[in-house]
């Protein structure tokens, strides 16, 4: 059996590298409104070779590296929130997954800035900072706050986005833009948020967070209903049980429309 201890110790030496500040500056573009740092590149690299020593026989996929679609395979995003590191917002995270033929069987996702760490095992619940987190509170839309991702990369699609953020700010207590999915989907499962959606999301994205969430009586899913795919990009949604039914209503009515 796996020590998942001893990933979740590589997972937060290799946020430590987010403190390098040569390598904060160190930018390029890979497309619109789309950063990757030094910062990214190292950490992806330093996890990649760590892993490949304690766990030789599984695959490792990447946002920051070519990789081929193994059965069993590590998923990173080494850094979910680039733009947050680049302009200092300090809400970025390094988010590590383990799926076993498409199903997430571990995940963590850390905040190195505040030393905040969200742990699942599939079946064993999930864990904030070493304490077990309880189920996420199920309160009321009304009562509940919802992460808006706008998709800063698809800008032509900002008209559906916004349309759909403005009946959900009309229907929910508010909404927030924090800009890592990762974080996200871990304050849904910690009861900060109640939901959150986006249009577009990569695997490394969403795959640790899922788990973590899931571990907490949480739904995710595509904008069609379909389960969330680990092995392509696909639209997301995911809340605490009575927003998740209420933002999947609202996404329905404009998915449908577009």
């Amino acid at each position: 059996m796996m020590d998942y201890s001893k990933i979740v110790d590589l997972v937060k030496e290799a946020g430590t590298i987010v403190f390098d500040e040569t390598l904060r500056t160190e930018i390029k573009m890979k497309g619109e409104a789309d950063f990757v740092t030094a910062v990214d590149t190292k950490i992806s690299t330093f996890l990649k070779e760590k892993l490949a020593v304690l766990t030789p026989d599984i695959g490792f996929m990447s946002e920051e590296e070519d990789y081929e679609l193994e059965p069993v395979r590590w998923i990173l995003d080494p850094i979910d929130g680039t733009t947050n590191l680049v302009y200092g917002y300090n809400l970025s995270s390094v988010s590590l997954a383990l799926c076993d033929h498409e199903e997430i069987v571990f995940g963590v996702v850390h905040n190195p800035y505040n030393q905040e760490t969200f742990i699942a095992e599939k079946g064993k619940g999930a864990t904030f900072n070493g304490k077990p987190l309880p189920a996420c509170p199920d309160r009321e839309p009304a009562d509940s706050l919802i992460e808006f991702g706008a998709g800063s990369t698809r800008k032509h699609q900002a008209e559906l986005a916004f349309s759909i953020g403005r009946e959900v700010f009309e229907n929910f207590l508010d909404v927030r833009r924090m800009c890592s999915s990762a974080l996200a989907v871990c304050y849904v499962a910690c009861g900060r948020l109640g939901g959150y959606f986006e249009k577009k999301l990569k695997p490394w994205d969403i795959a640790a967070g899922t788990l973590i969430l899931e571990e907490c009586g949480g739904k995710a899913a595509t904008w069609e209903g379909d389960p969330v795919p680990f092995d392509k990009p696909s639209s997301y949604v995911c809340g605490a049980p009575k927003s998740f039914e209420k933002l999947c209503e609202i996404i329905k009515k404009y998915n449908q429309e577009s």
